[in-house]
């Protein structure tokens, strides 16, 4: 099919590179115009940028669609399809009825839980047990259109969002591929999604990474777990008069009992105590330094049993 395909972080390359290996004839990449980044804030093209100039495929950074110049350009591509994937822009509904069959999405969670941004960050912090990916016939609503296909995917003990996106990507990819075959040879059934159970994945605010010690040791795990690696869990505590943020890259609850943020043990990991049960720190990151286990970590910074945490 003639496609054109519309993402932007390393999320959504995976499901790019699915495309071409399975022949489509991918037109053009819209992708989120370069940001600036480093130290120098040189100006950056996004992952799909990057993979797409390998590839020789031409991109297209447009501030927004809403323009009858852009929205024309568009629609001169000719195409059967366009897919997206975390684009991070709202498709106008001429952009959306362009394509001969449509606009594709591929969303990170079962819908109708979690629409919006951050949907594998918002599922571990909830504590979800599960899952998935969802391929959807785009409408002008915020991931509101009916399921074409889907794939389950349990949440383990030990993930994060890190390991969650990755195995999320791979599998999305090849969902996505099953579904361009399936819709070729048109044995594609749209599913409305239930009105019930709707939730909303808002992005992911640095306020809401600080760690807040009264709550329940297991609800922290969740909570560190959905921010790792970005962007991160902390603390923060005083050394020499000035705050210092910690980030918790790893942890886990353990019994405890003790004033919420107080350092209860530092054998074999720092122990604090939460609001309910505690918490055994593992993992940890200073600022400007590197991700060090527990015991390694106390040897540059010292705490001592009783503190508090704030």
């Amino acid at each position: 099919m003639r496609i054109a395909f519309m993402g932007t972080p390393d999320f959504a390359v995976p499901v790019l590179a699915e495309l071409l290996a399975a022949g489509h004839e991918v037109v053009a990449v819209y992708s989120q115009p370069p940001r600036k980044a480093g130290r120098g804030m040189a100006e950056t093209p996004s992952p799909v940028h990057k993979f797409a100039e390998e590839a020789g495929i031409p991109v297209r950074t447009p501030a927004s669609l809403k323009s009858e110049e852009e929205q024309a350009a568009f629609a001169a591509l000719d195409l059967d399809l366009a897919v997206v994937v975390a684009y991070g822009m709202l498709l106008p509904k001429p952009v959306l009825d362009a394509p001969q069959l449509g606009c594709l999405n591929l969303h990170a969670s079962l819908l109708p839980r979690w629409r919006g941004a951050a949907p594998i960050q918002r599922a571990i912090m909830a504590g979800d047990a599960e899952t998935g990916v969802m391929v959807m016939q785009m409408e002008e609503g915020l991931d509101t259109g009916p399921i074409l296909l889907a794939e389950r995917v349990a949440i383990g003990p030990d993930d994060n969002a890190g390991t969650l996106h990755d195995r999320l990507s791979q599998i999305g990819a090849s969902l996505m591929g099953r579904a361009l075959a399936a819709l070729s040879l048109g044995q594609l059934t749209p599913t409305p999604q239930p009105e019930d159970g709707v939730t909303y994945a808002k992005k992911i605010e640095k306020a809401e990474a600080r760690i807040d010690w009264s709550r329940p040791a297991r609800d922290l795990d969740c909570h560190i777990r959905g921010l790792t690696p970005f962007p991160g869990a902390f603390f923060e505590t005083v050394r020499d008069g000035k705050p210092v943020r910690v980030k918790v890259l790893k942890a886990q609850p353990v019994d405890g009992k003790g004033g919420s943020g107080e350092v209860l043990s530092l054998e074999g990991g720092i122990t604090i105590a939460c609001g309910e049960g505690a918490l055994r720190l593992d993992t940890l990151q200073r600022a400007g330094k590197g991700a060090m286990q527990a015991g390694d970590f106390l040897r540059g910074f010292k705490l001592e049993k009783g503190e508090r945490l704030g």
